[in-house]
């Protein structure tokens, strides 16, 4: 029987990195208004009407500049640690090039749900931003 998603020490250790630093890029919007309040820097009402923007208005540019980001970083990943850079080495790897792919955007979905809706989410209503 074929193990489908496989993922070794090396891949561990980058996804490890990559997924958390995107998935908070991705939560910048709302977690942005509570640093603010946090630090001193804004008043709660400052940051309910900055949270109000940025989620609104500008959630798809931060959920795009972090999707940007985690594939910029295994687009590094694939071409520098993998030394996959020839369409040759691709078609040979690209069982491995597709699972790493589809598990570096499960994580990264999770990671970004996980942190946007139950972390900044908890700690703005402890906060009393929402």
């Amino acid at each position: 029987m074929q193990r489908i998603l496989v993922v070794d020490e090396k891949e561990k250790s980058f996804l490890k990195k990559i997924i958390p630093v995107s998935a908070f890029i991705g939560g910048l919007c709302c977690f942005t208004p509570v640093v603010l309040v946090l630090f001193g820097l804004g008043t709660v009402a400052y940051g309910v009407s900055l949270a109000n923007v940025f989620y609104g208005t500008y959630k798809w540019a931060f959920r795009g500049a972090a999707l940007l980001f985690l594939f910029a970083g295994l687009f590094w990943y694939i071409y520098k640690k993998e030394e996959i850079c020839t369409l040759d080495k691709l078609r040979k790897n690209k069982r491995k090039v597709v699972n790493l792919i589809l598990i570096t955007l499960i994580f990264g979905i999770i990671a970004y749900i996980i942190w946007l809706y139950v972390i900044v989410e908890l700690i703005g209503i402890a906060m009393g931003l929402w």
